[in-house]
């Protein structure tokens, strides 16, 4: 049997590999920077964060949570990093476009799991007259400052601009039956739709 010996050209590579610098990265001890559109952690800008809700619409991985507390008046936006798919829906989807973002950090390993696990607090505006969540209150104010001036026909932003400067205070004060007066009332969809039979129909 003939033995086959090596090319010319795979000996040069052998050779010249033994003085050169190797081609693998340093990573760990020197992460290599990714491209600036690289889809990595997910962060939330907790003062841009106005607690609507759309990225746990939006999340196929149901990675995002909405918790709702009334007797505290407190709406918890959760974070489960270790469902994230990092497919960036809410980010796309975010109504602010700067409450939640992208990072470049792609390094997310943890070995205790409360590590993947994150979440803000924002202030609940509950409905003066059953209680029930309507949405935060920076929700409220951020459609207001969206909608300018013809958000004073709407009684539900005046209420949120009036409360944010201190005039009026809204608290839940719940009641069997609706009256008109409770027109310029905070009001879920349900009672205002309620209210506007009777003050329309006296329903």
């Amino acid at each position: 049997m003939k033995m086959k010996y090596p090319k010319l050209r795979e000996l040069k590579e052998a050779i010249t590999s033994l003085f050169s610098k190797p081609y693998t990265t340093k990573f760990p001890k020197k992460p290599s920077v990714p491209y600036p559109r690289f889809r990595g952690r997910i962060e939330f800008d907790e003062e841009q964060c106005i607690g609507c809700g759309a990225c746990a619409e939006v999340c196929p991985a149901n990675a995002r949570e909405i918790k709702d507390i009334p007797e505290k008046r407190v709406r918890k936006v959760i974070y489960h990093l270790d469902m994230c798919i990092l497919c960036g829906q809410c980010v796309a989807y975010c109504i602010t476009k700067k409450g939640i973002y992208h990072t470049l950090d792609y390094d997310m390993v943890h070995t205790d799991k409360k590590s993947f696990y994150y979440e803000i607090e924002k202030e609940l505006v509950l409905c003066e007259r059953c209680g029930r969540p309507i949405t935060t209150k920076d929700h409220l104010l951020w459609i207001a400052e969206k909608v300018k001036e013809p958000g004073y026909a709407n009684p539900t932003l005046i209420l949120a601009k009036l409360s944010k400067m201190g005039i009026v205070e809204l608290e839940p004060e719940r009641k069997e039956e609706a009256y008109r007066a409770d027109h310029m009332r905070l009001l879920c969809p349900s009672c205002r739709k309620e209210v506007y039979l009777r003050e329309i129909w006296g329903y």
